[in-house]
């Protein structure tokens, strides 16, 4: 599966439009991780737990952009835009990753 962030895929000509495709993740931080981040937030630093979720839940959100892409039968993702928020209670227990394009097959 080709993923693109531009409307086109070099060198390939998009023959066929199959639709909007979105992959979307919520994660969840877990207390250790949130408190870690707390004393980086107070003592100043990277965050590597925060990091390191934000990295898996943006891996996982594309493969599921990926799986319906494919069940929409585009073999490839164009236009592709990631997008990060915090949801929870206090604006930070939880982190929405969602990546939306346009499914399409190229040639």
């Amino acid at each position: 599966m080709i993923i693109a962030t531009t409307n086109y895929v070099p060198g390939m000509e998009v023959v066929e439009y199959k639709g909007f495709a979105t992959g979307e993740v919520v994660a969840g931080i877990n207390f250790i991780k949130d408190i870690g981040a707390g004393l980086r937030n107070f003592f100043g630093g990277r965050s590597q737990g925060y990091e390191d979720e934000i990295i898996q839940a943006r891996a996982e959100a594309l493969k599921e952009l990926e799986a319906r892409a494919a069940a929409m039968g585009a073999n490839a993702v164009i236009g592709v835009r990631i997008d990060f928020d915090a949801l929870g209670s206090n604006g930070n227990n939880m982190l929405l990753v969602t990546v939306t394009g346009t499914a399409v097959v190229v040639r």
